[in-house]
């Protein structure tokens, strides 16, 4: 592999890295009816979350940095959103859902601590 980019050494865009390919696996036991509804909004949101990473890691400016970490957070809530209505429609087993729950949780820190230390700057 060649030259490494900053969001590359970004953990927070690790641990979305990490959760966007939970949620591709789990997505895959959704009915069938679900494929272009909460199947395609989750995964879009959880690659949302890596890509604001990466983009905002990109920016000159802290305060555009600042902005792009901000985006990655909110799709992260709408990921947990869409996590919950499925947990309670039994798409996905209670585990899985805390296990991407605690992926959320860990992740949200990450993007919390990123976006307010450009803030900060």
């Amino acid at each position: 592999m060649g030259f490494t980019y900053s969001f590359e050494k970004l953990e927070a865009w690790k641990e979305s890295k990490i959760l966007s390919k939970m949620v591709y696996k789990f997505t895959v036991t959704f009915p069938d009816y679900e494929k272009f509804g909460l199947v395609t909004q989750m995964r879009r949101a959880s690659i949302s979350v890596c890509s604001n990473l990466a983009e905002g890691s990109s920016r000159t400016s802290a305060k555009d940095q600042a902005h792009f970490y901000q985006y990655a957070y909110s799709s992260l809530m709408e990921l947990l959103n869409q996590i919950i209505i499925s947990t309670e429609l039994e798409f996905i087993e209670e585990t899985i859902a805390n296990q991407s729950r605690d992926q959320i949780e860990k992740t949200s820190r990450m993007i919390n601590a990123l976006r307010n230390q450009r803030l900060n700057l």
